[in-house]
């Protein structure tokens, strides 16, 4: 199920030139934004939660995943370079699956890492709330991957739809909407974040059994969809 061929071909798109310095971006102003908090205002658990889950958790780690959940794929299917490995003998889901691996790898490390810098400067991981943001980057950069991997296999705006849910959705109608609520990426990670913290830090409005199968049964079938619209693509003179 895992090619590394797929998966050298996807690193080596995902992290060239122009995506490597958007990918940067926000984890190094998340860093500063923090550093410049601790400064000002010093160290304190209400303002690291509100940092890392207003900024880091509802900003950074959608807007990460729809550029390396789109980005695994859909300029290939743009471009039309996806062919060359659709022509060879790799199963279809199993490209699938490859690039989901390295999507969700690309988004861990970009928004998991500094959430967990971000949160030591903050408050030195205090109430253990940089590890339950972590813990809750690294949940949600699974599903984020899945969800951008497929909306780059269906359709070739995928960036545009990926920022849609992500800011309009999840951030807007998230805030706004209480029902949205329950059909968020960002609430069910926080379920998990919630349980790792404890307190009162940490809160999500969707309780942590629905949360993990949310975020199980969106993954799965995300990813089986998405191998189910690659195999629908034909090759020129394909029966």
């Amino acid at each position: 199920m895992y090619d590394p061929t797929v998966a050298r071909l996807t690193y080596r798109a995902l992290l060239g030139r122009r995506r490597a310095l958007i990918l940067f971006a926000l984890p190094v102003l998340l860093v500063v934004i923090s550093a410049l908090v601790r400064g000002l205002t010093g160290a304190d658990d209400q303002t690291a939660s509100d940092l890392l889950g207003g900024f880091a958790l509802a900003t950074m780690v959608p807007l990460i995943g729809v550029i390396a959940g789109t980005g695994a794929i859909g300029p290939e299917i743009d471009d039309g370079s996806v062919v060359y490995l659709l022509s060879k003998p790799i199963k279809r889901p199993t490209i699938i699956f490859t690039k989901l691996i390295v999507a969700i790898g690309v988004t861990m490390v970009f928004s998991a890492v500094p959430t967990f810098i971000a949160g030591l400067i903050l408050n030195g991981n205090g109430q253990q709330i940089a590890v339950a943001y972590t813990i809750a980057a690294l949940v949600a950069s699974i599903a984020y991957a899945a969800i951008f991997l497929l909306l780059g296999t269906i359709t070739r705006h995928a960036v545009v739809f990926g920022l849609v849910y992500a800011l309009v959705w999840e951030a807007l109608f998230g805030s706004l909407v209480s029902g949205a609520r329950t059909l968020s990426v960002q609430q069910w990670s926080l379920a998990v974040a919630q349980k790792v913290a404890g307190g009162d830090l940490v809160t999500s409005d969707v309780g942590l059994p629905l949360a993990t199968v949310l975020l199980v049964v969106v993954t799965v079938l995300a990813t089986w969809y998405a191998g189910q619209k690659l195999r629908t693509l034909k090759l020129a003179g394909e029966e």
